[in-house]
C-alpha cells in the first residue's frame, strides 16, 4: 500500500489531483455524543440554556465541512453541492448520533469534510452541554461510506 501523502523522499505533500477525472463525489460519516440519561433529557425537551443545541450542532458541522482545507493541512478545498448534518437523540446510547452527507463534482472525494462535519457537530454539541455532563464522550466517528472517485464505492463493515 502506498500512502499518497508522502513523495518517494518521505517528505509530506499535497497529492496532485489535476489528472483525475472530475467525478460526482459522496461521502457518509458518523459518530456518536454519548451522555448522561438527564442531559440527553435537556436537548430533547428544548432546555439548554444557550439555545437550540441541535440546531446550531447542525450549523456548525456545515461550516466545518466549508472550511476542511483550512483544518487539515494537506486536503484539497472543494465546492460541496450538499452538506446534510443530521443529529438524532437516542436514549438507548444515551446520546446523539451524528451523520454528515457531503457532495460534490470534482478530483477528488470529500471524506475529509464529512468526518471533521461530524466532529465539530459532535464539539459544538459538548460545549452547549458541557455545564450539565463533562462526562460526556465524543466517539466513534468513522467513514461509513464513499462514491466515486479511481477508488471506486467502500462501504463499513
Amino acid at each position: 500500500m502506498t500512502l499518497t501523502h508522502f513523495g518517494e523522499d518521505g517528505a509530506a505533500r499535497m497529492v496532485d489531483v489535476s489528472g483525475k477525472a472530475v467525478t460526482e463525489r459522496l461521502a457518509i460519516a458518523e459518530g456518536v455524543l454519548t451522555m448522561a440519561p438527564a442531559t440527553l433529557a435537556l436537548v430533547q425537551e428544548g432546555r439548554v440554556g444557550k439555545g437550540d443545541a441541535l440546531g446550531v450542532a447542525r450549523i456548525a458541522g456545515i461550516m466545518a465541512a466549508k472550511r476542511t482545507a483550512d483544518l487539515i493541512p494537506l486536503c484539497h478545498p472543494l465546492p460541496r453541492s450538499q452538506v446534510a448534518i443530521d443529529l438524532e437523540p437516542d436514549e438507548a446510547i444515551p446520546g446523539v448520533r451524528i451523520t454528515a452527507t457531503v457532495r460534490t463534482t470534482g478530483r477528488t472525494g470529500v471524506e475529509m469534510e464529512a468526518l471533521t462535519a461530524v466532529a465539530v457537530a459532535g464539539l459544538t454539541l459538548y460545549d452547549m452541554l458541557k455545564a450539565a455532563d463533562r462526562a460526556m464522550n465524543l466517539g466513534s466517528i468513522r467513514l461509513r461510506r464513499k462514491e466515486g472517485g479511481r477508488s471506486g464505492h467502500y462501504e463499513a463493515p
